[in-house]
């Protein structure tokens, strides 16, 4: 799990340009699956049918989108104004290393006013930001064009045994979590068709989850994302990291659906936590409950620290967790899903 983990962080695509990755991300569902496409805005559909006619249909997703900047203009010095895709904390950026994906890979550094030069108790905007490539001028109006993508540094990796720290774990740990449930479930005989899904464009808007649901039609669809660890900021409406995975209930959640899967976790002795979202839950969930004629929507989430910086944390057993939830909930799912009902 850690090397699958660590190599979707390493993959490189914010939002509007997955298609830098959704190829290798569904080269390594396509072991597991009868089919695997990529539909026309770029989501990853992996199908694992049980060969019933009428059979129930369940959706499980995580989006492959990661949080990064984008460029705006390249001066005539050379250094490179950007905006954000997603949901970037400005504070991050001061100093950060980055990758400018252009004709070439070119790394930077966001510079900012040397700290005689200006008030250090102000926090920096984006526009007193610029990249800096270290290239002269010609080389990099040749290498690099307004709307080319920038993304964050890679982390550290392994924190102890544990823990792993990198780049966009929300949400490529989901990711790697659906990975492993389908490992799980070749072989197993099953009583409905399985969609896993790596949608797009969830940090702009929720796209993918909204566009696959209205595909698929699935009678199920349960979102895999992330939650607030706890940190030494931040201790309430957040989890601990190594606590197991969170099962959310709400408005956004089916009741009778969030049960079964509290039921499953708890029978099967799969560490879990509860979390009370009393409105939008800020996920795939939210656009995959009313896709269509509607769906029993379902959220499990996996805790995680510094969200939406270089450096997000979690643990390993978090993901392996979310898995295991995923794939005994599948496993025991019955033809006649009639349990659903209000």
């Amino acid at each position: 799990m850690q090397k699958l983990i660590e190599h979707l962080s390493n993959l490189r695509g914010i939002s509007g340009h997955e298609y830098r990755i959704n190829r290798e991300i569904a080269r390594l569902f396509k072991p597991f699956c009868d089919s695997v496409e990529i539909d026309s805005l770029g989501s990853v559909i992996a199908c694992r049918r049980c060969g019933a006619e009428g059979a129930p249909r369940v959706m499980i997703e995580a989006h492959i989108d990661e949080i990064g900047l984008m460029v705006s203009s390249v001066t005539d010095e050379g250094f490179i104004t950007f905006t954000d895709v997603g949901g970037v904390d400005q504070r991050i950026l001061p100093s950060l290393e980055v990758t400018i994906h252009g004709k070439m890979d070119v790394r930077g550094v966001i510079g900012t006013p040397a700290a005689d030069m200006t008030d250090t108790s102000l926090s920096y905007k984006r526009e007193d930001m610029a990249i800096d490539t270290g290239l002269d001028a010609d080389t990099v109006k040749a290498l690099i064009s307004v709307g080319d993508s920038i993304t964050l540094p890679q982390s550290v990796g392994m924190l102890g045994k544990k823990q792993i720290s990198a780049k966009t774990m929300d949400d490529r740990a989901s990711v790697a979590a659906l990975i492993a449930c389908m490992k799980k479930l070749r072989g197993i005989k099953l009583g409905c068709d399985v969609y896993a899904v790596a949608a797009v464009q969830e940090e702009v808007g929720c796209r993918g989850g909204k566009t696959t649901s209205f595909s698929i039609k699935p009678d199920i669809a349960i979102a895999v994302d992330v939650t607030h660890g706890i940190t030494p900021d931040n201790s309430k409406s957040a989890f601990n990291v190594g606590s197991g995975a969170v099962i959310s209930k709400g408005p956004n959640i089916h009741p009778r659906l969030g049960e079964r899967l509290e039921e499953t976790a708890k029978e099967r002795g799969i560490k879990y936590s509860i979390d009370i979202e009393g409105g939008c839950t800020g996920t795939d969930a939210w656009e995959m409950q009313v896709s269509g004629g509607g769906t029993a929507a379902a959220l499990i989430s996996i805790p995680l620290k510094y969200m939406h910086t270089s450096v997000e944390t979690l643990a390993v057993s978090d993901v392996k967790a979310a898995a295991d939830i995923l794939a005994e909930f599948i496993k025991g799912l019955e033809r006649d899903i009639s349990w659903l009902s209000l």
